[in-house]
């Protein structure tokens, strides 16, 4: 499945909007893997670097979206990183064994805390394989 096969808001107008960042290679294999999870169809994907991501979310700042993942849902209520992956686990039934875990309580603060410190070193994680550009090299140099 390549990037270009992930569903976007536009066909599915009803659905969720993920957020994530599409010049990250382990960020659009992750994104890839939930569409494939998503049998309900019940999400849409944007890559960050879209057009379309300014045009409907400006209230959205760029270091924002690409320090986290950020979740849509059809009422415009926004999830940002671990919260929106925990959100993401009550919505997609394949994820449901994930929730509990996800949903202890007072727990989220240390979910947000490994979310960033993962998301910081996410470009490491795309050199696993040859990166698609040069935004691996770019990021890492950081």
């Amino acid at each position: 499945m390549s990037k270009s096969t992930l569903p976007s808001p536009d066909e599915r107008p009803n659905a969720d909007v993920v957020i994530y960042d599409g010049n990250c290679r382990f960020c659009s294999n992750q994104v890839q893997r939930l569409s494939l999870l998503d049998h309900d169809e019940r999400l849409s994907f944007l890559s960050l670097h879209d057009n379309q991501t300014t045009q409907k979310y400006a209230d959205f700042s760029h270091d924002d979206l690409m320090e986290q993942m950020h979740v849509v849902n059809r009422t415009g209520n926004v999830y940002r990183g671990a919260r929106a992956f925990r959100y993401l686990t009550r919505r997609l039934p394949s994820l449901w064994l994930l929730s509990p875990l996800l949903h202890v309580p007072f727990s989220l603060p240390m979910w947000q805390w490994c979310y960033r410190h993962f998301a910081k070193r996410r470009y490491r994680f795309g050199q696993m394989g040859q990166c698609d550009s040069d935004s691996c090299s770019m990021h890492l140099q950081k």
